[in-house]
């Protein structure tokens, strides 16, 4: 006999809990979806982020001067007008000194005085011969005028009496001779004062009371005295050959020296050497100063600032934007692109901060300051956006379109 279990009923699902769990899987599928959106949004985010931080921030050089000059500072010293190293012409030993260091002179004004005792002697010793000469001649004159009478009545020969007036006229000469002698020691006699050759300063006294002095023609002997015109100042400036060509007649430059701090003097141009030095690759230059009231001293190192005439082959960018590797100096410029590109240049001239370049670069590039050490050529670079950033883009632009 079989025996059949009896069916299970199964009931059914209410319709309204098959809406609710539709409705929370579409939920649990926005959910998950929304996650993942601002996830992808934030990796997106962080990558524009850290490729923006690899990206560098450069500042682009402030422009050059756009003027048709440009001022350089060059080193000079400055000399007395005239300076005049005074030896003694007599030998001797100094009696006297009246004037030192610091001391005003007139032009003729002594200086000092030297006792020559052998020079006296020569003196006197002269004169006497002089005398001797003298009297030695008036005998053969009175000698050669007897004779020239006795000819007349054939009481001698005439080659007798020419013998005389020979002898005459040699003794006029010997008192010419002597003469001259005497005339040269009372010459040498107005050098035992030691006077000033023209209106200036002593600036220097190496002698004293009592010291043996001695006249020769020995370079190494030192001079006792040493007078200058100070009321205007010679300025040398050694010009480099690059700026040679600015250098016109007539005009001015300005020179500060380091005892009147803020204090500048005005100084002309009087010439220059017209040459090369080939050590210093220079051209030197003189200038005339107006020194009245003494302000400059013979000897100073002055600062001259100078104007001159730009060149427009040169190109004036901050020392810190070069780029020394391997090959050679190198330029970052930033390019349209906003990429930047290397520029091979030769520097014309090193002004310390400032180099000026003739090879390489053109009025129109923008060059970046500060270049980072690994920056290649071709690679992105961003413009630095503070303001101070913004000011020097703002002057390039309007330099370069100066220059355009």
């Amino acid at each position: 006999m079989s025996h059949n279990p009896a069916p299970v009923q199964v009931a059914a699902r209410p319709p309204r809990l098959k809406k609710l769990s539709i409705f929370g899987a579409i939920a649990a599928v926005l959910i998950v979806g929304g996650g993942l959106a601002i996830r992808y949004h934030d990796h997106h985010e962080l990558v524009q982020w850290t490729d923006a931080q690899l990206i560098p921030t450069v500042r682009l050089a402030p422009p050059s001067d756009p003027d048709k000059t440009h001022v350089i500072t060059l080193p000079g010293h400055l000399e007395a007008w005239y300076s005049s190293p005074i030896h003694a012409r007599v030998s001797g030993y100094l009696k006297n000194w009246y004037k030192d260091i610091g001391d005003k002179v007139k032009a003729g004004e002594v200086l000092a005085t030297v006792d020559t005792p052998e020079l006296d002697q020569q003196l006197e010793q002269a004169k006497a011969v002089l005398v001797k000469a003298q009297a030695d001649a008036n005998l053969a004159n009175i000698t050669s005028r007897r004779w020239q009478h006795l000819l007349t009545s054939d009481s001698v020969s005439k080659q007798e009496v020419d013998e005389k007036i020979g002898e005459a006229q040699a003794a006029q000469a010997t008192v010419l001779a002597a003469k001259a002698d005497v005339d040269r020691l009372d010459a040498l006699e107005t050098f035992k004062k030691i006077v000033a050759p023209f209106n200036g300063l002593v600036t220097a006294r190496h002698t004293d009371v009592g010291d043996l002095i001695t006249a020769n023609n020995d370079s190494s002997n030192q001079e006792l005295f040493t007078v200058s015109d100070t009321s205007h100042m010679r300025l040398y400036v050694p010009i480099p050959e690059v700026d040679a060509g600015g250098i016109k007649p007539g005009m001015k430059v300005n020179l500060s020296v380091p005892e009147h701090p803020g204090r500048t003097f005005e100084a002309t141009l009087l010439g220059n050497s017209g040459a090369i030095n080939q050590t210093s690759g220079s051209m030197l230059a003189q200038f005339e100063a107006d020194n009245t009231d003494g302000a400059l001293k013979p000897g100073d190192y002055a600062d001259v600032k100078l104007a001159l005439e730009t060149n427009p082959n040169l190109i004036s960018v901050p020392a810190s934007a070069l780029i020394f590797r391997a090959h050679g100096a190198q330029v970052a410029v930033f390019g349209p692109d906003s990429r930047a590109h290397l520029r091979d240049v030769h520097i014309g001239m090193d002004l310390g901060q400032t180099l000026l370049i003739d090879q390489g670069l053109t009025q129109s590039d923008r060059v970046i300051e500060n270049p980072p050490d690994s920056l290649m050529n071709g690679d992105r670079v961003q413009l630095d956006t503070s303001d101070n950033g913004a000011a020097v883009e703002a002057a390039t632009e309007k330099g370069h379109e100066t220059a355009r």
